[in-house]
């Protein structure tokens, strides 16, 4: 009888070291999720402090675009308000990216602007940091994953739920003509 209570207690020991170390694992990796976000939000406040300048420059050369000038500086208003989730986030920097788009456009009818050295500094920093907010897309959408698996997965899913482990959001942005197959002509 004595052995049956020293192995049962062994046994609620090993269980309750189990979940201590599925608890510490799940706490790792939502933590890392959440460093990543904060990453892509550091590149997208970079990303929002160039347009500005970038517009500036732009009307010293385009006085009457007012319209795409003043769609990109919307964009960009609403694109860099605090407390998005990271879906309307996606959302909303793909509607300053097509603005962005509209923006870059312009300064084929102005060769005076194309050749503007802060108008193709601006361009060049921006296109640095639309890469690295890329790669910090790909930081947290893998972070994003292993939470997710983690928390799916048994038997971490046990623990997961007991303390209420939520699934995090991708951040994917939303590129049509990303998605289409390219034609390519001879």
């Amino acid at each position: 009888m004595e052995a049956f209570f020293v192995a049962l207690a062994i046994g609620v020991v090993v269980i309750v070291l189990w979940g201590v170390v599925l608890y510490n694992a799940l706490v790792k990796v939502r933590n890392l999720v959440q460093e990543s976000w904060r990453q892509v939000d550091v590149e997208l406040q970079r990303r929002h402090d160039l347009i500005p300048n970038l517009v500036e420059t732009v009307k010293a050369y385009a006085t009457h675009e007012r319209a795409t000038l003043e769609e990109v500086t919307e964009a960009r208003s609403v694109a860099a308000a605090p407390g998005s989730s990271p879906a309307e986030q996606a959302t909303q920097e793909n509607v300053l990216t097509q603005a962005l788009g509209r923006l870059f456009a312009l300064s084929e009818n102005y060769p005076d602007l194309k050749a503007n050295q802060n108008f193709l500094e601006l361009q060049r920093e921006l296109a640095n940091t639309e890469d690295r907010i890329a790669a910090g897309r790909r930081f947290y959408n893998a972070n994003v994953r292993a939470l997710n698996t983690k928390i799916e997965v048994f038997p971490s899913s046990v623990v997961a739920g007991m303390f209420h482990f939520q699934r995090e959001e991708y951040f994917e942005l939303v590129n049509p003509e990303a998605r289409e197959a390219p034609s390519v002509q001879f």
